[in-house]
């Protein structure tokens, strides 16, 4: 039996097949998934995707699956204590950098009443379906994800430069970077 066409960043790893077969382009409209996007795309700066993937689960429990509102009380102590922690990439500035990001995240929570509603703002409201033919066509960044990273930049997040920004809307769906070759190209650009 024949796989199904894949963007080839998948590769053979069943963990990246599924993260891309099920999550990746799907457009996300909960806060929690925002805040676990957001905490482990700032974690994998520098890092491959792949790494961070297999550390998902080590995140989740590190940062109480996603909860923004406790990761935002984590004290110094946890602090120190996640730096401890094999299952989390222990860079004291990406965990510093979590527990920052969550307080900023609840101040947008704040103010726009969920950081959905933020976050969609900067595609309009819907997802921007690129036709990328080849792996080599994907962009790093946009003027979308400039606005996004300069944005949350001002509101005190941190790790959040262009090219990760990119990386997350196209995590969440914002973006639709699907190769117009692979199997969920189609299915990504129909759910909006």
């Amino acid at each position: 039996m024949k796989s199904p066409s894949r963007c080839p960043w998948s590769g053979e790893d069943p963990l990246m097949i599924e993260y891309h077969d099920k999550e990746w382009g799907v457009p996300v409209h909960r806060d929690a998934k925002h805040f676990e996007f957001l905490t482990l795309e700032s974690a994998q700066a520098g890092l491959s995707w792949r790494t961070i993937l297999h550390k998902r689960e080590g995140y989740r429990k590190a940062f109480a699956n996603f909860d923004a509102k406790k990761v935002a009380r984590f004290s110094d102590a946890k602090l120190e204590k996640l730096l401890l922690n094999p299952g989390i990439v222990r860079n004291r500035l990406k965990v510093k950098a979590a527990v920052t990001n969550a307080r900023a995240f609840l101040a947008v929570q704040k103010e726009f009443g969920s950081f959905d509603r933020y976050c969609w703002t900067f595609v309009g409201g819907k997802p921007i379906v690129n036709k990328v033919q080849t792996h080599k066509g994907l962009p790093v960044t946009s003027p979308e994800s400039d606005a996004f990273s300069k944005d949350l930049k001002k509101r005190g997040f941190k790790f959040v430069g262009s090219t990760i920004m990119y990386a997350h809307m196209q995590a969440v769906g914002m973006i639709n970077d699907h190769l117009v070759t692979c199997w969920r190209y189609r299915r990504c650009s129909s759910s909006r």
